[in-house]
């Protein structure tokens, strides 16, 4: 049983104002393993005081020294990428066949932050004025539960590569992955208050750095509903705000594919990170001529996929990270049921063998239009819907038609036809004939999966603003 009493403010492990504890779950077992105290508005406040006393200091501070602190920052987080990946097994559920990059991404990110540093210009010459990018100053970065230390190094790396500071609002669902970034990142010898770290509710820390106005931008990982409520109230002082939010990506499977080769990719995007990924390929478009060999192709090889222990090597799918997660796909499952969707594999319940834990079974729908709930709304568990489209024309129509736009594939025998359909699809991203990541590539969505872009030369920007220089003689 682990007991988490210490935020991070300033330099220091302090204990917080707030007095809520919140118990901790082994996802797979059902079993409380550990409680963190929670901070509360004065402890966000305090916070938030020390990024700003610190910020005129790291402001000014070079990119070689920048980069310097990042390369101890990388160092730290890459000497505990053990002791991650046995807390985002045991707290999150994460198959530990399967979870290494969880493990690793932390100090990756922080490496890639480093490198776009290296290469990035903080001044440009536009005819007779001097454009100069400065840091936008206090930064709030909401990070959410389903790879906790990953998002946590992501934005803080590039908000410090900015010359931001940062107050930073982890779930509290993730407190044990989260003490083990915040002890890396002391280590790292950060200059006090440049980072902070308060664990704590997101309508209480999260809603005070929202509206705080000694915070001058937000990014925000999360759910849609949550991204609409940090804008609203991030208006007030007009923050400059970056959102990730949910998704409902398509996979388009043209008609001239190689079933073989294109199932196992589109399964992959679909069930990855246990289906509790904001990308997944959860609706699968495939063309209506082969809807049947689809159909069942898809569900033997679904029936093959494990469910369960995320410590049995075997297991590529692990538990919902809370039993309210759980209960929100099994209840998504029954609504399919009852909108007339026809299961092809999975349904309701745990896996079978399985009396405690929040497993689900890899779940398949077929028989599924693209207007119901479950092909419109983000379910974020191992859940699909095969829909089927009668020409290449309405698979686009198909795909587009959603509130979200944030990932998607298209998988063809043709490499120039799934670029050229690619290419129609409204999403941040798409992918062709490949499961590949570009780190320093944009990323982000459009439409009501979020506002801006993170990742490389764009996210840096995102924590700057121009200010143009005219000098007379």
């Amino acid at each position: 049983m682990q007991l988490i009493d210490k935020i991070y403010i300033n330099g220091e492990f302090v204990t917080p104002h707030g007095t809520e504890l919140f118990e901790l779950f082994n996802p797979a077992t059902e079993e409380v393993i550990g409680t963190v105290r929670l901070a509360d508005v004065e402890d966000t406040q305090r916070a938030i005081a020390a990024a700003k006393a610190a910020f005129p200091t790291w402001s000014r501070t070079t990119k070689a020294q920048r980069i310097t602190v990042l390369k101890r920052m990388h160092a730290a987080v890459v000497a505990c990428e053990d002791e991650l990946l046995e807390a985002i097994i045991t707290e999150y559920g994460a198959p530990a066949a399967r979870s290494r990059w969880m493990a690793s991404y932390p100090a990756d990110v922080i490496l890639q932050a480093m490198q776009t540093l290296e290469s990035f210009e903080f001044e440009e010459q536009v005819g007779i004025a001097r454009v100069i990018l400065s840091p936008v100053g206090v930064t709030g970065l909401i990070t959410p539960w389903n790879s906790d230390a990953g998002f946590i190094c992501n934005k803080l790396a590039t908000a410090l590569a900015a010359g931001c500071t940062a107050v930073i609002k982890p779930s509290e669902m993730s407190a044990i992955q989260t003490q083990i970034i915040t002890e890396a990142l002391h280590k790292a010898e950060i200059p006090a208050g440049v980072f902070n770290i308060v664990t704590g509710r997101g309508d209480v820390v999260g809603a005070e750095i929202s509206r705080h106005p000694d915070i001058a931008k937000i990014s925000f990982t999360g759910s849609t509903a949550v991204g609409k409520g940090i804008v609203e109230s991030s208006a007030a002082t007009l923050k400059r705000v970056t959102l990730e939010l949910g998704g409902k990506s398509p996979t388009i499977i043209l008609d001239d594919a190689d079933a073989a080769k294109v199932i196992p990719m589109a399964l992959m995007a679909g069930f990855m990170n246990s289906g509790q990924a904001c990308i997944a390929g959860t609706r699968i478009l495939v063309p209506q001529s082969r809807l049947a060999e689809f159909e069942q192709a898809i569900g033997q090889a679904v029936a093959n996929v494990q469910s369960g222990d995320p410590r049995d090597q075997k297991t590529e799918i692990g538990p919902m990270v809370s039993r309210r997660q759980w209960e929100r796909v099994q209840g998504y499952i029954r609504l399919g049921l009852e909108e007339g969707a026809r299961l092809v594999v999975g349904g309701e319940g745990r896996p079978q063998g399985m009396e405690k834990g929040w497993c689900v079974k890899p779940t398949v729908f077929t028989q599924v239009n693209n207007q119901m709930r479950i092909a419109r709304e983000e379910i974020f568990g191992p859940v699909l819907v095969i829909i089927p489209y009668r020409d290449e024309a309405e698979a686009v129509s198909i795909a587009n038609d959603t509130d979200y736009g944030l990932n998607a594939m298209v998988l063809s025998g043709d490499l120039q036809r799934g670029i050229d359909v690619a290419q129609q699809i409204e999403t941040g991203r798409v992918l062709v004939n490949t499961l590949a990541h570009e780190p320093h590539a944009p990323f982000g969505g459009v439409k009501q999966s979020g506002l801006g872009r993170e990742m490389g030369k764009w996210g840096l920007m995102a924590y700057l603003e121009p200010k143009t220089l005219l000098v007379g003689e």
